[in-house]
């Protein structure tokens, strides 16, 4: 749809005024952005895991970019979009300590020692309401839901961009609604991955928290019920608890037929010697086994970052560059789009 605007919109630099302030729950404010006039209702958030800031990298171009379009320009003429390019800027304060705004790729070592992940508790993807049935966890919430229910309508496609610390390939995530009508959407995000030379995340997870293996790289998107369900099956009601639905089923709770999607991208990309699909898969547990015993290390003082990044060079572990990232992010933005017109 758009894919030829890429380049442009991660040039662009700048600040733009938001139509919408909300704040955090520590009072840092969650800027907002309206644009267009189009018939396409499009949703577009990041920043959900503090951990991640591949994706509010990209909104903040995209914001930047649209605020300098005449009015008769074709992103403009054809959709309606609402930006929230972070979230969670709580969240983000905490992990500003491992990357900058212009790194070409996330140092690993650096990734290892200073990333901070929220816990279930105050994990604000799952912390979404619906209304009449269960309210909204945290203020972010509040305001992403109340920020959604100005538009003029359902929408027809969110997209939440997420990331990964490190696995073998790029992960995309659909609607489970919109398995059947994707197939344009997987070929064109499958075409991409392939032009670029990465490799495709494969695993079955059998259901497991809402992610059904659809095909090489492509899964269903998780949902806040799959999620209760796993603790509870590990006897762990209080963290099954902390559930609520996610930003994809809080926006679908508005009416239509809304496209949801996700994309998890990682940071490190693990070399895969043969295939395996089960879950939990071996190959996996020993890589994330391997990131622990390099994390100790770092915090202990035994092993230096130059003699970390060292060791995961030696075994095969490469840096995805943030504006490959930030590429597929916008093809599968671009190819959702698609799909709904």
């Amino acid at each position: 749809m758009f894919y030829s605007y890429f380049d442009q919109i991660i040039q662009s630099a700048g600040s733009t005024a938001p139509r919408h302030t909300g704040r955090s729950e520590e009072g840092r404010p969650i800027p907002a952005y309206t644009f267009g006039s189009g018939r396409l209702r499009v949703s577009l958030i990041a920043g959900c895991h503090a951990d991640e800031p591949t994706g509010p990298s990209l909104l903040r171009h995209l914001v930047v970019f649209l605020s300098g379009l005449p009015a008769d320009h074709p992103m403009l003429q054809r959709c309606r979009w609402w930006i929230v390019p972070q979230v969670n800027p709580d969240g983000e304060m905490l992990n500003q300590n491992w990357y900058t705004k212009e790194d070409e790729a996330y140092d690993f070592a650096g990734y290892l020692e200073g990333v901070q992940r929220a816990i279930p508790r105050e994990d604000i993807e799952y912390g979404f309401p619906i209304e009449g049935e269960i309210g909204p966890k945290r203020a972010e919430n509040e305001f992403v839901f109340d920020f959604w229910k100005s538009a003029d309508g359902p929408f027809d496609l969110h997209v939440s961009l997420h990331s990964m610390a490190a696995s073998f390939g790029c992960w995309f995530l659909i609607d489970p609604g919109w398995v059947e009508r994707s197939e344009a959407l997987q070929r064109r995000c499958r075409e991409e991955v392939r032009s670029m030379s990465y490799p495709l995340f494969d695993v079955d997870r059998q259901g497991e928290k809402g992610f059904h293996r659809i095909a090489a790289g492509f899964a269903t998107r998780p949902n806040h019920e799959a999620m209760r369900h796993y603790f509870l099956n590990r006897d762990d009601p209080e963290t099954a608890a902390y559930f609520h639905p996610s930003s994809m089923e809080s926006i679908r709770s508005l009416g239509g037929d809304c496209l949801t999607l996700v994309l998890e991208l990682p940071f490190f990309i693990m070399p895969q010697e043969e295939k395996d699909l089960s879950w939990p898969n071996p190959a996996f547990e020993v890589w994330k086994d391997q990131f622990h015993e390099w994390k100790a290390q770092l915090h202990l003082k035994k092993m230096t970052r130059a003699e970390v990044r060292k060791a995961a060079e030696q075994a095969g572990i490469r840096a995805m560059p943030v504006v490959d990232q930030m590429r597929l992010q916008w093809t599968l933005v671009c190819a959702g789009g698609e799909e709904v017109l």
